[in-house]
């Protein structure tokens, strides 16, 4: 029935395939190609918005051909696309996949990838289009980007587009990032630049602006005389996997806030946009973030928490101690949970705080925004049985189970008036039904159409920063002594909790 009333719905305009080009994938022997970026090429091959004339570089330093790089991928596609693989599909995809070997620091391999894809452009007709990926370390950015530029890949004209994807993190605080920006705006233009944040290709995450923008309840309620607050989580229930030597310099304020929470953030609370156009949304999450009130070294010491997790229990499975992780220091003071109190300087939101809270080896693995509406007057049940009223709760869920839940009150049958709490939930795969997603489709097929709305657009990456970067200075400045604080398999130092509690307010239970 679901899925009927679903095709009853006003039809979306058709998405258009992507322009023919070839993808320049810097760092391709790494965990991203062949964790996401592959699958989700597949993915977008299998819906037919994949470019016909369309073709693959791997670039990196191993020691490959191009049908060893193809099988090697071949090989690894059924461990993170399995069954949805159709066997013709990807041999017809995979035949358009190529590998160059070299050094990023070397101008030699650019001068000889010029010559590559020259070759592959004139075997798979791209058109000249190349669309440039950093799948690599951070520290390469700066000089890939360097490197195109001086051997010419980065110039547009006759010869095609050129468009270069660069992921996260840009930067380490807010000096690096406008310095890094500097550096790659002396070569590309900024509508060249696509910052790549995975978390906007989820579909809750687009879906904030329909759901508000899009329907005449909500929209007149999302502001500070409707809402009490807001929460942001992010919670992971991994450890740091393999990324122990990145994560034991970065952290988890670095790693999330910057970049994931502030888009969540703008997502939540920007004005509405004068149009759908990239740069109309841009513009309105920039105001946002701007609006945003920086923490002087004071509010660092009460409106941030910061922890790092010890041994426990996860899913039932023992876990060992941040500091017993692969390439962290044994006496490491890098947080692997941060939470903030952040407030809006505007007039939709002045008073309303942001909670947002974000770690490693938590309780659940859960993403979502709760809207905490303010609580109705008790005025009319005062001489009934009901002793306190429950504030409703509209929750954006972005994963694992994308959707949207909103909690009322309702009368519990009987003789006397007693209330309980109801939950209504929208759950994408029920209602729409589920295709195979990375995240990263939607993503990629903007890139190939220019399409930045869902990219992180310069002045927004430094606003990010700019917000960060005091609370990074005062905790680089008064090391934690109490490290670590929580055990893994809960919700973080008992801290986070007070951060709520002066003022009367408390953490959503999940689960």
């Amino acid at each position: 029935m679901a899925n009927e009333q679903a095709k009853k719905t006003d039809s979306p305009a058709q998405a258009r395939p992507g322009d023919p080009c070839t993808m320049v994938i810097f760092g391709a022997a790494g965990d991203l190609t062949k964790r996401k970026l592959i699958p989700a090429l597949y993915n977008l091959l299998h819906s037919k918005l994949l470019p016909d004339k369309f073709a693959i570089v791997g670039v990196s330093m191993q020691e490959y051909g191009d049908q060893d790089f193809r099988d090697l991928l071949s090989g690894e596609v059924k461990q993170y696309a399995g069954d949805r693989i159709d066997t013709k599909l990807w041999n017809s995809f995979v035949s358009k996949i190529y590998y160059h070997r070299g050094n990023f620091t070397d101008p030699g391999l650019y001068s000889s990838l010029k010559d590559s894809l020259a070759k592959v452009q004139k075997e798979q007709d791209t058109s000249g289009n190349c669309l440039f990926y950093l799948a690599v370390a951070p520290q390469f950015f700066g000089e890939i980007v360097r490197q195109l530029g001086a051997a010419g890949l980065a110039a547009e004209g006759a010869a095609g587009w050129r468009r270069v994807i660069i992921e996260k993190p840009f930067g380490r605080d807010l000096d690096s990032a406008q310095a890094l920006n500097k550096e790659i705006k002396s070569v590309l233009r900024e509508d060249q630049i696509y910052r790549i944040d995975h978390y906007l290709g989820k579909e809750t995450v687009q879906n904030m602006m329909v759901f508000r923008f899009g329907n005449g309840i909500f929209e007149p309620i999302w502001n500070r005389r409707y809402i009490d607050s807001v929460q942001i989580t992010a919670a992971e229930t991994v450890g740091v996997e393999e990324r122990g030597g990145y994560y034991d310099t970065a952290g988890a304020l670095r790693d999330m806030v910057p970049n994931h929470m502030m888009q969540l953030i703008a997502m939540t609370g920007m004005e509405p946009p004068t149009s759908f156009d990239s740069e109309a949304v841009r513009d309105e999450k920039a105001k946002l973030l701007n609006a945003i009130q920086i923490l002087t070294p004071e509010n660092v010491l009460t409106m941030a928490v910061r922890g790092q997790y010890g041994a426990g229990t996860v899913e039932d499975k023992p876990a060992a101690a941040y500091r017993k992780e692969d390439q962290v220091a044994p006496e490491s003071h890098t947080e692997t949970f941060a939470a903030l109190e952040l407030h809006i300087d505007n007039w939709r939101w002045a008073g309303v705080p942001f909670y947002i809270r974000t770690g490693k080896r938590l309780a659940e693995r859960v993403t979502e925004i709760a809207i905490n509406f303010k609580r109705a007057p008790m005025l009319l049940f005062r001489e009934t049985g009901v002793e306190e009223m429950s504030a409703n709760v509209l929750v954006m869920h972005i994963q694992p189970d994308e959707g949207i839940s909103l909690r009322f009150s309702a009368k519990i049958p009987g003789p006397t008036v007693k209330l309980g709490s109801v939950d209504m939930n929208f759950k994408y795969s029920q209602y729409f039904g589920t295709a195979p997603s990375t995240g990263y489709e939607t993503l990629l097929l903007d890139c190939m159409i220019g399409d930045p709305t869902l990219f992180q657009r310069d002045d927004m990456v430094e606003a990010g920063w700019r917000i960060v970067t005091p609370v990074l200075d005062v905790w680089s400045a008064l090391p934690p002594r109490d490290f670590p604080n929580y055990p893994a398999g809960s919700w973080g130092p008992k801290e986070a909790d007070h951060l709520l509690e002066r003022e009367g307010r408390h953490w959503r239970v999940i689960g």
